[in-house]
């Protein structure tokens, strides 16, 4: 059980917290591959109740911890100061998929009471300036660099904040009436940077959409989370569904940005011979495995119900996948890789018919040498054949280039060849002549396109 947390023995899944959680995960950028370590699978590492038994089914997609530390709360300096909440206990880990797509959790329980606008304002603080914040007097993913190998990573663009309300603020939420409630959501779930006027029109698209079922409350946006009266368990699976889709999202960003950085690739890459353009399909194929591979394994591995298939956590994270827009993002990103790889395959294909088109020509040409050379070389080899004899037509005495005297046989070796070449030549004609045209002529008998018409006049009264 966490810090500040105790559940009730009448409802499995509420409780009533004293103090209030808040869960910040920020994605990161590049590649972490998970590796053998003593911490174990991230089932170990919290308390998940009843929703352990699906994910030990589940372990081997799930993410996986490379670090997990308890700080001491007066490490972790902020920007512009604690707003005047102190942390009762933090606790940092880095978690990664098997993708090597890694989240930074920083879960933190603060010491006293908290109100709407300091947390809010503790939020804000959080979320916008992130990469100000500090461990130790350093930054703080410089300060975590030596726990992961000496590897320094860098923040991401993707931010979400989990508020559990504890004390006070819980009893506020789960007892104000409506009006009072939704000024109080709305603080937190917008970091207190969207007032929220009662008497202004209602816009669903900014509601933090809240679902009160009297012992919960549940109420999220794009970046905050609000879920109140929660077990520790559900809290952990919300944790936990939360993580999958932040590290979702920042995989279809990443494969957004390698798409078109691939189709930059293919416009751009000089492919001026077959070794050149073979290695651009070869390399635009690793690539397109890649994100085929990201697709699958990295977004849609943790945007369905089947990890953790209860109706909680499947209702939140219906909620926030449609916050984030992850389910219309996969689709367009799956549709920019299927054309991608049907660009790869006609650029093979062209290659393949340029290439066959080269052999045909040099085949043609080979052919051509050797035939030339055939029926060059036998009239003088018969020539010389004729001369070499010791017949009574041949006079030492002469030149083989006398034609007076060897005339009859010099037309005897040529005329026949030369006849052989004008008699092929009068047949390759008649074959083209008689072959018709490779390609099918246009239908002439289609009925031809009208013209458009010209917008008619009304008739003058």
């Amino acid at each position: 059980m966490l810090p500040g947390a105790s559940t009730s023995a009448a409802v499995l899944d509420s409780g009533s917290r004293e103090r209030t959680r808040v869960l910040l995960l920020f994605s990161l950028t590049g590649r972490m591959r998970p590796r053998d370590t003593a911490l174990g699978a991230l089932v170990d590492r919290y308390d998940y109740g009843r929703f352990a038994s699906h994910l030990l089914t589940s372990q081997d997609v799930l993410p996986v911890p490379v670090l997990d530390e308890h700080v001491a709360p007066g490490r972790l300096r902020l920007p512009h100061g604690d707003h005047g909440l102190g942390l009762a206990s933090l606790r940092i880990l880095v978690v990664t998929t098997p993708r090597g797509d890694a989240t930074l959790v920083l879960d933190c329980v603060f010491a006293g009471e908290t109100s709407a606008g300091d947390l809010a304002a503790w939020l804000a603080t959080t979320c916008f300036d992130r990469e100000r914040i500090e461990l130790d007097d350093r930054p703080l993913l410089h300060a975590l660099a030596a726990p992961l190998g000496g590897r320094t990573p860098a923040l991401g663009q993707n931010v979400h904040q989990l508020v559990f309300p504890g004390g006070r603020l819980q009893h506020e939420l789960l007892g104000a009436d409506a009006a009072r409630r939704a000024v109080l959501l709305n603080e937190i779930v917008y970091r207190g940077r969207m007032p929220w006027n009662p008497a202004a029109p209602h816009d669903t698209s900014l509601a933090p959409h809240p679902r009160n079922h009297g012992l919960t409350l549940s109420a999220l946006g794009r970046g905050v989370s609000v879920q109140a009266g929660w077990a520790p368990h559900v809290e952990n699976g919300l944790a936990l569904v939360a993580i999958g889709m932040i590290s979702a999202l920042a995989v279809l960003q990443r494969t957004r940005l390698a798409a078109f950085a691939m189709m930059k690739a293919n416009e751009r890459t000089p492919a001026d011979s077959p070794t050149e353009i073979r290695s651009l399909i070869s390399r635009l194929s690793a690539g397109v495995n890649e994100l085929q591979l990201d697709l699958a394994f990295g977004v849609e591995a943790y945007v369905d119900s089947l990890l953790i298939p209860e109706m909680i956590t499947e209702a939140f994270q219906s909620s926030l996948g449609e916050a984030l827009g992850i389910r219309d993002s996969l689709e367009n990103s799956a549709r920019m890789v299927e054309r991608l790889t049907s660009v790869i395959s006609a650029r093979s294909a062209a290659l393949d018919a340029a290439l066959a088109e080269r052999d045909d020509r040099r085949d043609r040409t080979v052919s051509g040498l050797v035939a030339a050379a055939t029926l060059i070389a036998l009239p003088p080899t018969l020539l010389l054949a004729f001369f070499g004899v010791n017949g009574t037509n041949v006079d030492e005495h002469r030149s083989i280039l006398d034609l007076r005297a060897y005339g009859t046989a010099y037309a005897l070796a040529w005329l026949p060849f030369v006849a052989l070449v004008l008699t092929g030549w009068i047949l390759l004609r008649r074959v083209r002549a008689g072959s018709g045209r490779l390609l099918p002529a246009p239908d002439d008998d289609l009925a031809p396109v009208p013209p458009p018409r010209a917008p008619s006049r009304s008739p003058r009264p």
